[in-house]
């Protein structure tokens, strides 16, 4: 039994004052000082890992403006400050011991959008494809792009100044910042961009803090200038924070303070909005896909490509290109980039053509397409291939893979992580391959795996080394490798800072500042003289003597090692979270993760699961809790009188202050949906994860009534769909409602068949059958029913078997089994085990004897693959449940098939496909698709994620808001346009929550093509 788990850190006096007069204050937003949420601020997707005091989520400008005029007080000068967008730096920009100023919840409005002038004003917490999203009706679109698009807000984009694809034309985020707002260290709010004549007169003049700063600026950078021009390497990417050499204008006497502020990491102060140039989206876009036999290759070849004046290269390189293939989104991209006959692909050019013009574009791919051909045949300079992209949704899945290879490098299995800490250098592109060989030479001297990708128009190369920074031999050449790469990028002409930021390689700023950089600790004084803005980065104030932040730490690999090897593997999930932050996704379309979404806190999603779990493995090791051994004996079961009778004291007992029952309030929102399994670079499970953790909790503690009724349901069940009449009846009653909520806590229980399984089957023609009846008689297949489709969608099963037959197959149906799924959500691993244990045998069996097993439902028939692995082992045998879509595409890709004769419905149906099954099943959909399509029927997919039943989650009273919520954000739209007719849904708790909304219960896709071939007749 686990004991009362205390987390340690506490805040300190002085924050605790300060916070509680910000409330006390009139602060709108939340302020959080607790440990979950400090510890998912603690990290970003770097090697770093440094807890904040508290996390504040400002609910508007004015929010900002009060903490920092409070902070600014006398009393409270101790309190530093530290703002945070995406979460997602991969140089621990953002992590500081400091109050953390969260701007991504709520700073997320926009206005002022002007279609001619091409502006709009977008808050600090707006997300830049969000942003994208409302711009494209009016052709047009914010052009810094960036892999973590999808989750990176503008505010953090600025304190980058981010840059990425497509950059040689478009720039970076500076280049299309007209103007932005910031809250000073003082409180003052500031409007900061272009002023010369009298406008810049008249800021010079200002009185207080911002005149200071812009008096103080304006001496610096106009003394400055000269050198300014001398030191700056030109680059495309060129020094991001306190960029003197954009800031100040000789020719034209214009000082812009805001080219200061971008790149600045929020050591100047809070960036709240800012007014955006936006770019006119292209008429043409395609792609050139050339794949080539070395990454060298790839590399030099490029420079003829940028000569040629193509829109944009990016590279990768073979890691990237392999992972990308054991990854779900290889099924998006498979179709644009094939493998080679004969050939070992060493590196891809993604090479973009685009523009207004579209003949003279598509004209110049063309050729260009023709040239590399023409290269490829003879042979020359290792090109071994080309294929052109032209339809949005190719461009899109190549990009998809692109953007995913920041996750996927960091997600490579062992414990070795190729990791991200020099990865952003540029170079001038004509020496990035001589550039890229040396540092290439470096690592291999070394003995260190790599990975590869970027910008390679921009010179900039995103490398990745594998270290296992718990090891010191590999925390040597991290610091090693730091190092020498500085020396590199010096010879080749380059900069350190391409595009990521500085975060903690600010110390070597003075390298590539050289003489300047007093200058640039003049900038930090005065917007800060005392250090309080995100200190250690970039720079001190001139004059003070604090230090910078460390290159060696503080490291997330210095908090894991303290915990034992065997832990770290047992629990190789929790530790895997590279922080890439892809489950921040904000798209109702983005299977990850639909909890996040809902209620936009970062903790509840899997890189908060997985942290919250990670940090009690290592304090309940500092506690002598050996948790994997815990997880063995809990596993054994043995839950005897004595154990009861402590689990019941420690339940009566006050939980306050222990750990646990924190992290047990959180994963309560868990829809267990596992999209993260395959949607996470880094396959991180927090369903899983949370199973686990809830089987130790409930080794200590009783377990809700709830799960009286919950983990008895598969034996319960069955027996009340014998009755449905009287069952159903019961459950209409208004008081049976009430009596099931308040005993335990279940809401909404869906109604059973109005006609038990067997007599549906039998009335088909279709037998039942045990699994010892099915060996005897041997049919070709065996429809796998569960117990909670056979009692509620009975007529759903029998459908299934029907269609099976009518396609050539001699069918039945197997008699249900409880599955155990139930038991693995609630953390009952001991009881799934056995009852999985049961079903593995009978199914091995089957499939031994050359039965086809096809399931029904997908959450459940998908288990059979999935937590059967976990749980069982090699236990679980070898056997096969196909769902509907694999055996029914097998029938129809089968020699000599034929449809047989339909009716006359030619309107499409639209396909919601099961969240689970899109994550487990990445090709779930396409082969629906290929299945209608042999059936001469249009089946057009629509791109949900979870419907926010995930069945046990939607029937619980606490849940409801939620799970209501949840359909609303990313089903009820889609359903109401499509119609409930035309809506094939494959999961039953979908159906279920679609009857619940809509009240009307929709068709899976078996029941439509069964009713094409004639339905009754089949």
């Amino acid at each position: 039994m686990i004991p009362r788990i205390q987390s340690k850190s506490r805040i300190g006096k002085d924050c605790e004052d300060f916070l509680r007069e910000l409330s006390e204050r009139g602060f709108r937003g939340e302020i959080d000082p607790s440990y979950p949420a400090r510890l998912l601020g603690a990290t970003d997707n770097s090697v770093y890992q440094c807890l904040p005091q508290a996390v504040v989520f400002p609910a508007d400008e004015d929010d900002v403006a009060l903490l920092m005029a409070l902070g600014h007080e006398e009393r409270h000068q101790g309190i530093r400050f530290a703002p945070r967008g995406g979460g997602t730096g991969t140089n621990g920009q953002s992590l500081n011991a400091v109050v953390q100023v969260d701007l991504s919840r709520h700073l997320r409005r926009t206005s002022g959008l002007d279609p001619k002038s091409r502006e709009i004003f977008a808050e600090a917490g707006v997300i830049k494809d969000e942003l994208n999203e409302q711009l494209a009706p009016h052709g047009l679109f914010f052009s810094p792009e960036l892999s973590t698009s999808s989750r990176a807000t503008l505010g953090g984009m600025i304190s980058n100044d981010a840059a990425g694809q497509g950059s040689l034309r478009y720039g970076r985020t500076s280049d299309h910042t007209k103007s932005l707002r910031m809250v000073l260290l003082d409180g003052t709010v500031a409007e900061l961009g272009p002023v010369s004549g009298e406008g810049l007169q008249s800021r010079l003049a200002l009185p207080g803090m911002l005149g200071d700063i812009y008096r103080g600026a304006h001496a610096l950078l106009t003394e400055c200038a000269p050198r300014v021009a001398e030191v700056f390497p030109r680059l495309n990417r060129f020094l991001t924070g306190y960029d003197l050499a954009h800031a100040y204008d000789p020719k034209s006497g214009t000082l812009n303070l805001a080219r200061l502020v971008c790149g600045a990491e929020g050591t100047l102060g809070i960036v709240t909005g800012a007014t955006l140039d936006l770019t006119a989206t292209p008429r043409y876009r395609a792609l050139l896909n050339i794949k080539y036999s070395s990454f060298d290759a790839a590399l030099r070849h490029a420079t003829f490509l940028i000569d040629s004046g193509v829109f944009s290269v990016e590279t990768v390189d073979s890691n990237v290109f392999e992972l990308a293939k054991r990854d779900a989104i290889w099924f998006t991209v498979r179709d644009y980039i094939h493998e080679v006959e004969g050939a070992e692909l060493k590196g891809i050019n993604i090479v973009e053509f685009s523009g207004m013009d579209a003949g003279e574009e598509r004209g110049r791919m063309l050729r260009m397409q023709e040239l590399v051909a023409a290269a490829a045949a003879r042979g020359e300079g290792g090109i071994l291939g080309v294929e052109a992209v032209e339809t949005p949704e190719g461009i899109a899945a190549v990009y998809g893979m692109r953007k995913k290879a920041v996750g996927l490098l960091g997600a490579a299995a062992g414990r070795a992580k190729r990791i991200a800490f020099t990865e952003d250098t540029a170079v001038p592109p004509r020496n990035l391959a001589d550039y890229i060989a040396d540092f290439r030479a470096l690592l291999d001297g070394m003995g260190v795996p790599y990975g590869m990708f970027g910008h390679v128009d921009t010179g900039v190369m995103h490398v990745r080394p594998a270290l296992d920074l718990t090891q010191e031999g590999d925390r040597e050449k991290f610091v090693r490798i730091s190092n020498e790469v500085v020396a590199l990028v010096e010879r080749y002409g380059g900069q350190m800072w391409g595009e990521h930021g500085r975060g903690h390689r600010a110390c070597f700023g003075k390298v590539f500042f050289k003489d300047l950089y007093p200058v640039a600790q003049k900038i930090k004084a005065l917007f800060d003289p005392h250090n309080r803005m995100n200190p250690g980065k970039i720079c001190a104030p001139y004059g003070s003597d604090a230090p910078l932040v460390s290159l060696e730490g503080p490291l997330r690999a210095d908090l894991d090692r303290t915990v034992p090897l065997q832990i770290r593997d047992d629990f190789a999930g929790a530790f895997d979270c590279n922080g890439n932050g892809q489950c921040f996704s904000y798209s109702p379309k983005a299977l990850m993760c639909p909890n996040y979404r809902h209620h936009q806190d970062r903790v509840r999603s899997p890189k908060g699961y997985a942290a919250l779990l990670r940090e009690w493995l290592r304090i309940a090791g500092h506690a002598g809790v050996d948790a994997s051994q815990e997880e063995r004996e809990a596993a054994r079961g043995g839950l005897g009188p004595v154990r009861f009778l402590r689990r019941a004291l420690n339940t009566l007992g006050s939980s306050q202050g222990d750990f646990s029952a924190e992290i047990e309030r959180y994963t309560r929102t868990c829809l267990s949906c596992k999209s993260c399994k395959s949607q996470c670079p880094a396959h991180v499970n927090a369903a899983e994860l949370n199973s686990r953790f809830l089987s130790l909790y409930y080794g200590r503690y009783l377990r809700p009534r709830m799960d009286l009724a919950v983990l008895n349901a598969e034996r319960v069940i069955p027996l009340l769909s014998h009755f449905p009449a009287l069952a159903n009846a019961a459950l209409g009653l208004g008081i049976t409602s009430r009596v099931v909520e308040s005993l335990f806590g279940l809401i909404d229980l869906p109604r059973f068949s109005s006609r038990p399984l067997g007599a549906l089957a039998r009335a088909g023609g279709l037998m039942v059958l045990s699994a010892a009846e099915a060996l005897r008689q041997r049919p070709e297949a065996l429809v796998v029913a569960d117990p909670f489709t056979a009692a509620y969608e009975a007529d759903g099963v029998v459908a299934l078997a029907r269609l099976l037959r009518a396609l050539g197959t001699q069918v039945a149906i197997l008699a249900p089994h409880a599955n155990g799924k139930l038991q693995v959500i609630r953390g009952d691993r001991h009881g799934a085990a056995r009852l999985a244990a049961r079903e593995a045998e009978r199914l091995q069996s089957l499939y031994a004897a050359g039965i086809a097993l096809v399931g029904f439902d997908p959450a459940l028939t998908l288990c059979y693959r999935d937590e059967y692995v976990t749980l069982l082992g090699e236990r679980r045998g070898d056997f096969c449940v196909q769902l509907p879509e694999e055996w029914l595409q097998g029938v129809v890709s089968a020699p000599g098939f034929s449809a047989p004769a339909r009716g006359q419905d030619r309107e499409p149906y639209y396909l919601f496909c099961h969240c689970t099954e899109q994550a487990l099943l990445p090709a779930s959909v396409r082969m629906w698709q290929e299945v209608f399509r042999a059936f001469s029927i249009d089946l057009i997919p629509e791109p949900v994620s979870c419907c926010g039943m995930a069945g046990l989650h939607g029937h619980m009273a606490e849940h409801r808001e939620e799970t209501y919520g949840v359909y609303r954000r990313n089903w009820q739209g889609r359903i109401r346009a499509r119609g409930i007719g035309r809506s094939l849904v494959t999961g039953f708790s979908c159906r279920s929550q679609v009857q619940r909304m809509e009240g009307q219960r929709p068709r899976h896709p078996c029941e439509a093509l069964l009713e094409a071939l004639g339905g009754a007749h089949a």
